[in-house]
């Protein structure tokens, strides 16, 4: 004898359901993959510039960049001290460079290259501490002068590199 339409019916929404209790489905838009029962806060500290060439609010906009990163991106708490992860750092490259050189040997196009050692450390699982340097650039049209473009630039760069520094330390990519 077979089974009626809403027997089966039954017999498949209770499978559902059994499947849908048993089973978990996380998806995370920030792309953070933080245990938050472990990893609570972080502290990240001012990344002074020691690059040759000197942009006076490059420090400050970029420390506060990296932060702004990860208190929109997670849900740690910025502390000032004894974090559950921590990012310490320096920016040691902050370089303007002619790039394609016209028919004149004039440059047609400059470069602003910044670059920033990160320290990262994990107090819940310290086989992820690393210390790494990443950069990013930006080229500008030659004619234009560095200080009328360097304030956006500066925007981009930061954000490229905060970008690159939150994936290599809570994205796991």
């Amino acid at each position: 004898m077979g089974w009626s339409k809403s027997a089966k019916l039954c017999a498949t929404v209770a499978c559902i359901a059994a499947l849908a209790v048993g089973c978990k489905v996380s998806y995370s838009f920030s792309g953070s993959s933080i245990d938050y029962a472990v990893t609570k806060t972080i502290r990240i500290s001012d990344f002074p510039n020691q690059a040759a060439l000197v942009y006076p609010p490059l420090s400050q906009s970029f420390s506060e960049g990296l932060r702004d990163k990860y208190i929109r991106q997670t849900k740690l708490q910025l502390v000032q001290a004894n974090g559950d992860i921590e990012l310490e750092g320096e920016i040691v490259g902050y370089d303007v460079a002619p790039m394609a050189i016209k028919e004149d040997a004039y440059s047609s196009l400059t470069r602003l290259t910044m670059t920033v050692r990160v320290r990262f450390a994990n107090r819940a699982n310290a086989d992820k501490d690393f210390e790494q340097s990443f950069s990013a650039f930006r080229e500008f049209d030659s004619n234009r002068m560095l200080q009328d473009v360097q304030e956006a630039l500066n925007e981009e760069l930061t954000k490229e590199i905060a970008d690159l520094i939150y994936n290599a330390t809570v994205a796991d990519w």
